[in-house]
């Protein structure tokens, strides 16, 4: 017989699928979480994709699913999978229909000393000067329908002060948002493109506040929101005039959300202890803030005995937490990382109030299936993969230890609790700190070794005394009392600085990791959400997606063997150690910070002057280098009189001068000053056998509407 059937005539592939079917029937509750996944999907190819769709693309594959599904609708497997790719169909969709809704001009060059009037929305305060947010913007050097219509300036001094709603007439130096400094790097393009922000720049002097224009003037529908700004600004104000330094800078991060005048040490510290997450209004500032609210009017309105005897204390004190987390949601800026925080707090506060569980895992399911739909691009940001993989991988956890934990809860003692409490404190930092770390690897190719300590420590302080009198400060503003809330906040937070400084100190605090690729971070995240959605014994097998991650993080992982920036400036090649060795340490020094983290790498080294390096790969003079690696020879050329020399014997030239292909027959591949103006930076890797990989950044991007070419807007 046969070895393809199986016993009773049934085929092994017939036999696979009837499993997988009632597999996927037992778990037709689960059925409903991976909708936002299959959505998450739908945008992750719309961003992949090399060219912008057509309009139609997605609600013609909607429609063509949905009738699919309509068909299939006695079929339950086969429904559930058009479904899915209905769901995947409504992402792409979605990711469409916001590119459209925030398309806006964007400055395609250079302009110095330009001319600049505006209305300012935001303030920022740095920790020197301030950063303006500008709309309704005239540039005297561009015609309206080219001008954008909101710009970010910094702006060296703190004087005058300024507000929301003024309006100002400055002197700047204004240009494109920047492109990734690497191929695969953080794309500020794509970022501020989203955010609506067409340029950026530098003021020369202060910001001169002028009269509104004439043809200014009328019904402004966005008042709200420049009051809204106002009264931020004022309370950031208030704060850090009762709590100076990087304390009072601290406290308006963690409660307006205004966290640019922490100074780069304290940052430093922060991010090196694994504490970072603190300063970004999250989840866990949310719940603190609902929580705190929720517990402190119970107690009160459980003092009066006719009302808790007589009426739902309990959903009034859920109401009272909405309210407070809505008010804490505009104060704070409402950015998408807070938008995501108060939908999900939301959602649990909307389930006690009509008594539903406060924790499930369904309600992550709707507030990020809601986030993805309102703004899909924060699918392919750290703050929401950290925030939804540590809150996914706590609740699967909480609903598989839920009996375990129920048995060690009868009868325990006040102190076998408070070793509960330890236990339960420990293990939460351990799983968000696993979950959370290929994120943290990916997006900045860091690992703080020693977070789970720092956590431990300082997460109890942030939710039994920070935001407690966070809250109370708050309550007292109105009355001009914040300073008796404010500073007893101020010890906490200083409590906290100590914590990330000492740990952040300590030997081997941090690990540097090269960037992995896109892939491995891909084929973790789907085995994590195949290990955390499921529940039955099934769901290990999301162990190999996992384990197959992690492998193709440590195969695939290489940094390159030269880099080069789009203005040609900065140009850095491999040791034999793999270390980086920057051509110079003061160009282009943004762009050599960012390949260094890239590739693991804490201090920069440099070229030799003149001569061979200590490995023998570069030679240099004053005209250029040549680097020699698995025998190939890439010429460096700095000069155009060392094309000469170095072409005949070169395989790859790089120069940061125009190149004449007939002038340089000889080499396989050619990389001068007009690829770098057209492609941007450019990325080289050498294999063992002498083969040359190439990618730019225009390679990985493609054609979309956030990306710029030299000539303007695509």
């Amino acid at each position: 017989m046969s070895e393809s059937v199986a016993r009773g005539g049934e085929t092994l592939p017939s036999a696979v699928l009837g499993r997988l079917g009632a597999a996927l029937a037992a778990e037709s509750g689960r059925w409903a979480l991976w909708i936002p996944v299959a959505l998450g999907l739908g945008i992750a190819a719309y961003f992949a994709l090399p060219v912008e769709p057509p309009a139609w693309t997605g609600l013609a594959g909607l429609a063509l699913t949905g009738l699919a599904a309509l068909a299939a609708r006695r079929h339950p497997p086969l429904l559930a999978a058009t479904l899915a790719a209905m769901a995947v169909c409504l992402g792409l969709a979605a990711a469409q229909a916001r590119t459209a809704a925030v398309d806006a001009p964007v400055l395609s060059r250079e302009i110095r000393w330009a001319a600049v009037i505006g209305r300012v929305v935001e303030v920022e305060r740095l920790a020197a000067g301030r950063r303006l947010v500008l709309d309704r913007v005239r540039i005297e050097e561009l015609e309206p329908r080219r001008t954008p219509e909101r710009i970010r300036v910094r702006i060296a001094t703190d004087e005058p002060p300024l507000w929301p709603g003024q309006w100002v007439r400055l002197q700047a130096t204004l240009g494109p948002p920047s492109a990734p400094a690497a191929p695969g790097a953080f794309d500020f393009q794509r970022h501020a493109f989203f955010q609506g922000i067409g340029a950026i720049g530098f003021a020369f002097g202060a910001a001169e506040p002028i009269e509104p224009p004439g043809d200014a003037a009328g019904a402004e529908p966005a008042a709200w929101r420049i009051w809204l700004a106002g009264l931020r600004q004022d309370l950031t104000d208030r704060i850090q005039a009762a709590l100076p330094g990087a304390t009072g800078a601290i406290a308006a991060a963690l409660t307006t959300g205004s966290r640019d005048a922490i100074p780069e040490p304290v940052l430093e510290a922060m991010r090196d202890s694994g504490l970072a997450h603190l300063l970004s209004i999250s989840g866990l500032h949310f719940g603190l803030v609902a929580g705190i609210l929720f517990v402190g009017t119970r107690a009160l309105l459980a003092l009066v005995p006719a009302l808790a005897l007589a009426y739902p204390i309990k959903k009034w004190a859920a109401l009272a937490a909405l309210l407070g987390s809505t008010a804490y949601l505009l104060i704070s800026g409402g950015t998408v990382p807070t938008q995501r925080s108060f939908v999900m707090a939301g959602l649990v506060l909307l389930a006690v109030m009509v008594d539903r569980s406060a924790i499930s895992m369904r309600l992550v399911a709707w507030a990020a299936a809601v986030i993805l739909l309102l703004s899909p691009e924060t699918l392919t940001g750290p703050s929401f993969q950290m925030s939804f993989a540590a809150v996914v991988c706590l609740i699967a956890a909480f609903e598989a230890t839920r009996g375990y934990r129920a048995r060690r809860r009868a009868d325990a003692g006040w102190l076998r609790r408070l070793g509960h409490y330890a236990a339960a404190l420990a293990a939460t930092s351990l799983i968000a700190t696993l979950a959370t770390a290929p994120y943290a690897v990916y997006h900045f190719n860091r690992v703080a070794d020693y977070g789970l300590v720092a956590n431990m420590i300082a997460v109890p302080m942030t939710g039994f005394w920070v935001m407690p009198w966070a809250v109370i400060a708050f309550l007292l503003m109105p009355f001009g009392l914040e300073r008796f809330g404010l500073v007893p906040m101020g010890w906490g937070i200083d409590g906290i600085v100590t914590v990330a400084e000492t740990v952040a100190a300590w030997p081997g605090a941090v690990m540097l990791i090269p960037a992995i690729p896109t892939v491995a971070l891909g084929l973790i995240t789907l085995g994590g959400l195949w290990l955390c959605l499921w529940q039955r014994p099934w769901r290990l097998y999301g162990l190999a997606g996992v384990a197959a991650g992690v492998i193709a993080a440590a195969l695939l992982a290489r940094p390159p063997d030269l880099l080069v920036s789009g203005d040609g400036r900065l140009i850095a090649v491999s040791d034999a150690g793999g270390r980086l060795l920057l051509s110079s340490r003061r160009a282009a020094r943004f762009e050599g910070e960012i390949w260094l983290r890239r590739a693991g790498q804490v201090d920069p080294l440099s070229w030799p002057r003149d001569g061979y390096g200590a490995d023998g790969r570069l030679a240099c003079d004053s005209l250029g280098c040549l680097y020699r690696t698995a025998g190939r020879t890439v010429a460096l050329v700095q000069e155009p009189a060392a094309l000469a020399e170095d072409c005949p014997i070169a395989d790859l030239v790089i120069s940061t001068e125009p190149v004449h292909r007939h002038l340089c027959p000889t080499p396989q591949r050619i990389i001068d000053r007009f690829d770098l103006w057209r492609d941007g930076a450019h990325a080289v890797w050498i294999g063992a056998d002498g083969d040359l990989t190439v990618r730019s950044v225009r390679d990985l991007r493609g054609t979309r509407p956030w990306v710029l070419d030299p000539q303007g807007k695509q």
